[in-house]
C-alpha cells in the first residue's frame, strides 16, 4: 500500500506544488504545507473509493488542508524527517518572473477563488470543478467569470 501511495505522489506531485505555491508565500511555508498535504493524503487514502479521479481526489484534500491550514497560526509539521528521493517538498524548477507574477495576484484572491480557479488552471471541466468545490457546474462559470475579472483589476 506504502509504494502504491507513493508512487501517486509522485505522479501527482505538481498538483501539490501548485496549491503550495498558491496558498503560502514563503518556501519554508510551502514545503511545510507540502508535508501536511501528503500526510492528510496518507491518512485519507484507506477510505480512497477510486469513484472519482486520483488528481480529483488529491485536489480535493489539498484544498482543504491548505484551506484550515492557513487559518492556523503557524504550521509546524515534521511528520517526515526525508521525503522518499523522487518525492521533493519544495519543487526545484525556477519560475518565470510571469508566473511568480500570476501566483503573486492568484494570492490575492479569497480561499474559494483560488480554489475554483486552480482547478481551471489544470484543465479540469466545469463538471469537476462543481464536484470538487461543492458548487453547482453553472456557478463554476459565473465565479471563472468574476475571477478572471478581479485578477485583470489586480495585475492592472
Amino acid at each position: 500500500m506504502e509504494t502504491e501511495f507513493l508512487g501517486l505522489i509522485h505522479e501527482n506531485q505538481k498538483i501539490i506544488h501548485k496549491i503550495c505555491k498558491l496558498y503560502r508565500d514563503s518556501r519554508e511555508d510551502q514545503e511545510d504545507l507540502f508535508q501536511e498535504i501528503v500526510y492528510q493524503l496518507w491518512k485519507s487514502y484507506p477510505g480512497f473509493r477510486r469513484e472519482s479521479k486520483v488528481s480529483s481526489w488529491i485536489y480535493r484534500i489539498a484544498l482543504n488542508t491548505a484551506i484550515a491550514t492557513y487559518r492556523k497560526s503557524k504550521i509546524s509539521i515534521d511528520y517526515y524527517e526525508e521525503f522518499p528521493e523522487h518525492i521533493h517538498p519544495s519543487n526545484e524548477k525556477t519560475i518565470s518572473e510571469n508566473e511568480e507574477r500570476l501566483f503573486w495576484a492568484l494570492r490575492k484572491l479569497n480561499d474559494s477563488e483560488k480554489a475554483v480557479i486552480s482547478l481551471y488552471l489544470e484543465d479540469f471541466n466545469y463538471k469537476e470543478i462543481a464536484e470538487i468545490t461543492g458548487i453547482s457546474d453553472s456557478n463554476v462559470g459565473v465565479r471563472l467569470n468574476r475571477i478572471k475579472n478581479k485578477l485583470k483589476q489586480i495585475l492592472k
